[in-house]
């Protein structure tokens, strides 16, 4: 579709029709980078945000479920409710249209903040309702860490309604996106930026797939995040001292009872040469390696009993 010679001549006046006043709507605790529009969706620490102007724009709630998710299916269920609610609210009443959605699998810096895969499947249906493009923020769900190459994947979406766009980066060592037919834009230069289509960045990345596959490194994931959560809902069990323990692959999280003690913790353990670090408020993170074995976990349980016991947690 071209463009008239309005909007052409506009847009370069940051004016509509060529720069029309729409909107974007991203979720509370979500991060999307530092950039104007995506640092204006990015919702997790305040310290990302202070003192740099960006969009007015809307955020909803993510679901806060409760752990362990067994026990909680009732509530958990009207939470997602709740919240996808909301994201129609938003989309109906807010002062300027709202032209997409960014959402993260997993929010991670806003402390691994985990929804159901029905949570996600229906708001790509209402993406799908509203006729507003949804975008997948793998920036660090992508490339293997929850025990498939891509964490959306776990959501089973139905074939016709993949996401608009994907945007990956982090374990494949390379940044960038991919789109599904209908948002390829059809003129040149509308995406793009400095490495974009360098052929050294795409080899590389081809390399870092081939690898994964023939070294069966998301099988490895799959085994060794069982155990890990397991074992660590063991200790949750044992000594109160961790909680709501939760994961999808390696890509697991647990809570301290407070941020003193979440820190007091990850200081403790790197200090004996183990490496953990914080997200949200009071939260553990765990990102190891694809080559992350139930051997190599071990060691980083056994620290973890240690530090529980040394510190009194």
């Amino acid at each position: 579709m071209a463009f008239t010679a309005e909007e052409l001549s506009s847009c370069m006046k940051n004016q509509a029709p060529g720069s029309p006043e729409l909107s974007f709507l991203s979720f509370r605790g979500g991060f999307h980078g530092r950039t104007f529009g995506s640092l204006s969706c990015t919702r997790s620490k305040d310290i990302h945000k202070i003192d740099i102007p960006a969009f007015n724009w809307p955020a909803a709630p993510f679901p806060q479920l409760k752990y362990p998710l067994e026990e909680h299916q009732k509530e958990n269920a009207a939470e997602e409710a709740r919240c996808l609610e909301e994201v129609e609210k938003i989309i109906k009443t807010w002062k300027l249209p709202v032209a997409g959605i960014l959402v993260e699998p997993i929010q991670a810096e806003g402390g691994d903040n985990f929804a159901s895969p029905d949570f996600f499947r229906k708001l790509r249906a209402i993406a799908k309702k509203h006729d507003i493009v949804f975008i997948v923020d793998e920036v660090q769900t992508g490339g293997g860490p929850t025990g498939k190459l891509w964490a959306h994947e776990h959501w089973n979406l139905p074939e016709d309604s993949p996401p608009d766009m994907v945007t990956f980066s982090k374990k494949f060592q390379a940044a960038g996106f991919f789109h599904n037919v209908d948002t390829r834009p059809g003129q040149g230069y509308r995406n793009f930026n400095t490495w974009l289509g360098d052929p050294m960045r795409a080899l590389q990345m081809g390399v870092i797939v081939k690898e994964i596959r023939d070294k069966k490194l998301l099988e490895n994931v799959r085994v060794t995040g069982e155990y890990l959560k397991a074992e660590l809902e063991d200790i949750s069990k044992e000594t109160k001292a961790i909680q709501n323990v939760r994961g999808q692959g390696t890509f697991i999280a647990f809570d301290l009872k407070t941020p003193e003690d979440r820190d007091k913790l990850v200081g403790f353990m790197r200090q004996a040469g183990i490496q953990s670090s914080g997200c949200g408020t009071r939260s553990v993170r765990l990102r190891p390696m694809l080559w992350f074995q139930p051997k190599h976990a071990k060691i980083y349980l056994d620290g973890l009993r240690d530090a529980i016991a040394k510190l009194k947690l």
